[in-house]
């Protein structure tokens, strides 16, 4: 088919369409009364590590191994990294390529701001294939919503291709393919506008396939990228009280090019032994998704102090520095030789870079300005992540039948 009939030439459909309000709520009072509430059954020093369980063993952030072991993953034996990373890895045989490809969305932030949503999943999905080593280079995509008929709906859809247009061109990854999906909905109620993205990227060299778990005990811990206080939107607002509210993470894509060129370029020059982008969930879920291994039987746990990052972030609140779902973070274990040259790269790029923690041990432990903030065996909060959606799905069939 001629690419101008599938482009410029392309049928335009002109529906009504009505712009609604974007979410700005302030959600402090609705996350302080859930943690009032919390308060009330679980002693203060256990609050925060009952909610990373709690966010761990939700069905969006919990482990998808039920479902990915139920498929072949391994067909034609040309996959490098299995599923559980930030990143599925596909080699390319004969050549010392791979191709690196991530999917990503969050429905909650289309909801609220579509366009800003759309560009939140183009950015998340390419940090993803940077932190598996890749270039991100092209995107495909599949965009779910309800009916078109609806004039908001159809707004929705409109700011959504605008969102993923710009961030695309930023990110220099053009839209290659994708598909359209409408009328979503089951007695007139429609699904959240769900832009998932598919993203391609490209390791030059086999030796720079990299993973999100940590490798080995004494790895110094290093996060790229500023916390800010963002927990609308967020899973541990849904997570506390069903509700998706607030204003979405703001995205900067020059910051957010700056920390991905920064991870793939200490990648490159193998100055990383792992690296994980921070997306649902904030800091503390990542750090707990880092402990875990597909591969490894006996996962790892790591001793985190955020007082630099905290002090470097300008942030008080316990609540942000853990769970903030801030945009353009990324994860790093290295080498402690390697931390130096890190900063320096970092600092070249303008990119907050700071170390806070080690891998050892079995717990995961975070303290901040002396405080022990939260605590947990990292055996005890992997199984609740591994066992979540069973679970969920085993209390579904149940219901069902009764």
């Amino acid at each position: 088919i001629p690419t101008l009939a599938l482009t410029d030439e392309a049928p335009r459909y002109n529906r009504p369409m009505k712009a609604f309000e974007i979410s700005g709520e302030d959600i402090t009072p609705k996350l302080n009364t859930a943690i009032s509430n919390l308060k009330s059954q679980i002693p203060d020093s256990q609050l925060r590590t009952e909610l990373l369980r709690r966010l761990l063993a939700s069905p969006n952030l919990a482990s998808k191994e039920w479902v990915y072991r139920q498929y072949d993953h391994m067909v034609r034996t040309n996959t490098v990294v299995l599923p559980g990373s930030d990143a599925a890895v596909l080699r390319v045989k004969e050549t010392r390529r791979s191709l690196a490809m991530s999917l990503d969305c969050n429905g909650r932030y289309s909801q609220l701001n579509p366009r800003e949503g759309a560009k939140l999943a183009v950015a998340e999905s390419a940090r993803n294939v940077v932190c598996s080593g890749a270039r991100p280079v092209a995107v495909t995509n599949c965009l779910n919503f309800a009916s078109p008929e609806r004039p908001e709906m159809m707004w929705a859809f409109s700011e959504t291709i605008d969102g993923m247009a710009e961030a695309c061109r930023a990110l220099s990854t053009p839209v290659t393919g994708g598909n359209v999906s409408f009328y979503n909905e089951t007695e007139g109620r429609g699904i959240y506008p769900t832009p998932v993205i598919g993203m391609l990227g490209v390791i030059e060299d086999s030796k720079h396939v990299t993973t999100q778990w940590f490798k080995e005990a004494g790895d110094k811990i290093v996060l790229l990228g500023t916390t800010c206080n963002e927990l609308g939107a967020s899973e541990l607002l849904s997570v506390l009280t069903g509700e998706a509210a607030g204003a979405v993470p703001q995205l900067n894509l020059d910051a957010e090019i700056a920390v991905q060129q920064v991870c793939l370029t200490a990648i490159q020059t193998c100055l990383v032994r792992s690296a994980h982008d921070c997306s649902e969930g904030g800091l503390a879920v990542a750090l707990a998704e880092s402990c875990f291994s597909s591969y490894r039987h006996n996962a790892i746990g790591a001793e985190i102090d955020l007082t630099e990052h905290a002090m470097a972030s300008g942030l008080e609140s316990d609540l942000a520095l853990l769970f903030s779902e801030s945009p353009s973070r990324i994860l790093l274990s290295v080498k402690s030789e390697n931390v130096e040259k890190l900063k320096e790269l970092a600092a070249q790029a303008g990119v907050s870079c700071n170390v806070i923690g080690e891998v050892g041990g079995e717990t995961l432990k975070i303290v901040c300005r002396g405080e022990e903030w939260l605590g947990d065996s990292v055996s005890r909060l992997q199984s609740v992540w591994q066992s979540a959606l069973p679970r969920s799905l085993d209390r579904l069939m149940q219901a069902e039948a009764e």
